[in-house]
């Protein structure tokens, strides 16, 4: 088996497709974890769909051109991660009305983008690489563990692990150093969520952490659903990315 097909370094590994991806090399390992589902990627977060989805392989790059060439640029600027008293890395809000343009798609390939940058980096620089040094966040199904843990009479063999697994996927979205918020502003939500939800967009943005948001909501509309404090907060240092035409899931 060449592992190279399964590693997110194949685009830039000098190994790649090579008699040497035979065997799991110790990059691969750090990545993906033995499993393939482990490693860096998965402390992650990341669905296992996007787990091999870079820029440049993305199957929403044809249909967003200018959308990725936004991404491009903006990936260059990943290097800076390297380089704390340089100029911050900014924040992105991919926005379409419609959803199944590649949002989520996108916001997954710059994070991947980001941990290849991280750990490449971090080899160059003879320094150990964080085990998280970024994070996805699936808003809509974080509301869900959080209604759950939270709806009268629900037994605790249910509530408990939803309890569990809301509030790790609050602390590691809060501290890791780049982090996707994805579906931002799909659905109305309680005091408590929304609450919690500011504590993380506050705490990355005080800390001057780069964030990339999906939504179906442009990001002036976010007040309407939230608040006025939250929507200032998401817009801080964040530019905003269009993404054109309907849903193109199942289409490929």
């Amino acid at each position: 088996m060449n592992h190279s097909t399964r590693c997110i370094l194949r685009g830039i590994c000098r190994n790649a497709d090579s008699n040497a991806c035979s065997v799991l090399c110790g990059s691969y390992i750090s990545l993906h974890g033995y499993s393939g589902s482990g490693g860096r990627i998965g402390a992650a977060g990341v669905p296992a769909d996007y787990r091999l989805v870079t820029l440049k392989n993305s199957p929403a790059r044809a249909e967003q051109p200018a959308a990725y060439a936004l991404a491009d640029a903006y990936t260059a600027t990943f290097v800076r991660q390297h380089d704390p008293a340089g100029p911050r890395v900014k924040s992105l809000y991919l926005f379409s009305e419609s959803p199944g343009t590649g949002k989520t798609t996108t916001a997954a390939a710059l994070l991947n983008e980001w941990l290849t940058v991280h750990y490449v980096g971090s080899l160059q620089r003879d320094r150990q690489a964080l085990e998280r040094p970024a994070y996805f966040l699936d808003v809509n199904a974080w509301q869900n563990d959080y209604n759950t843990f939270n709806r009268p009479r629900v037994p605790d063999s249910i509530a408990e692990p939803a309890a569990a697994r809301y509030y790790t996927a609050q602390g590691a979205a809060a501290a890791a150093p780049f982090a996707v918020l994805d579906d931002v502003g799909v659905r109305e939500c309680t005091e408590g969520f929304r609450g919690d939800l500011h504590t993380v967009i506050n705490e990355r943005v005080a800390a001057g952490l780069p964030t990339v948001y999906t939504s179906n909501i442009p990001m002036g509309g976010l007040s309407r659903l939230y608040d006025a404090r939250l929507a200032d907060r998401v817009r801080d240092m964040c530019a905003e990315v269009a993404f054109m035409g309907g849903s193109q899931r199942g289409m490929r």
